[in-house]
């Protein structure tokens, strides 16, 4: 029995490798390749990074909103997240998000209905993800790592709603950037602190006392259920600590021009379809 019961795991183990494999990024994660597939790849890299780039040079100053792909309309976390993508552009930012469902077209959603910039950085997954409807401008990515940089090289402070495993890698990383001080000291922002709570009661009962984080590196993260509460304190810290970064004019040899709104989607984003 236990033999059989080994090769069963072993049967679906090897079936879960070979659906992997068949994908281009299961591929990529599978070991070394031939050098002319990785050559052939590294070059689909880059140009994913160079189209990236010329779709959101020109968006302006950026808050990016984590949160989770599967909460509707009828979640509270969707209403809260439209609040905050709302009051985020009012402020004046342009509000990206990983484009999909759920709480990235929350405020997504929040930003377009008042006259603000909507951005989305959507992944293709094999169970494709459509962008949502609420973008003025998206770019749609093959490499997960490639849209978390351009998640972050926009942004100048970051929202954490409620989410699963791809909001904790996503937060952690960004923790991660911020305190090995790959980027500067940007907001944190969790919004619901009884989603939050235990995890971060983990870090410090646990994490802070083991020494593998400092004290300092949870007092980062500001805690709130108020889209008010978040906003503001984003717009103080990146207005009266940081300032505002620069806002690049278009090339006109480089063919650039700053992204027009036109029905609900941007001319400077086509390329990324």
């Amino acid at each position: 029995m236990k033999q059989a019961g080994y090769r069963d795991v072993r049967t679906r183990w090897t079936q879960r490798r070979q659906r992997a494999a068949a994908s281009e990024e299961g591929r990529f994660l599978t070991g070394p390749q031939n050098r002319g597939s990785e050559l052939a790849r590294a070059t689909r890299i880059l140009f994913e990074c160079l189209r990236g780039f010329r779709a959101l040079h020109f968006v302006g100053p950026c808050v990016t909103v984590f949160g989770s792909a599967r909460f509707g309309e009828e979640n509270p976390y969707y209403g809260v997240a439209r609040d905050i993508g709302g009051r985020l552009a009012r402020k004046g930012f342009s509000v990206m998000t990983g484009g999909g469902p759920g709480i990235m077209e929350a405020a997504n959603r929040g930003a377009q209905e008042v006259g603000g910039t909507s951005i989305g950085c959507n992944i293709r997954l094999p169970h494709e993800q459509n962008p949502n409807p609420y973008l003025d401008v998206w770019v749609d990515f093959r490499y997960f790592f490639v849209r978390k940089l351009m998640l972050v090289k926009y942004s100048y402070a970051f929202v954490l709603m409620p989410g699963g495993f791809g909001t904790l890698d996503e937060i952690f990383e960004t923790a991660t950037l911020i305190q090995t001080g790959k980027i500067r000291d940007f907001p944190l922002v969790l919004v619901g602190s009884h989603y939050w709570d235990e995890l971060l009661d983990f870090m410090r009962r646990r994490m802070v006392p083991e020494g593998t984080i400092a004290p300092e590196d949870v007092d980062r993260f500001l805690v709130t259920d108020s889209a008010e509460k978040a906003v503001a304190h984003i717009h103080e810290v990146v207005t009266e600590r940081f300032g505002l970064a620069w806002r690049p004019r278009p090339q006109r040899v480089l063919a650039e021009r700053h992204a027009k709104k036109t029905g609900g989607r941007s001319e400077s984003a086509s390329s990324g379809r």
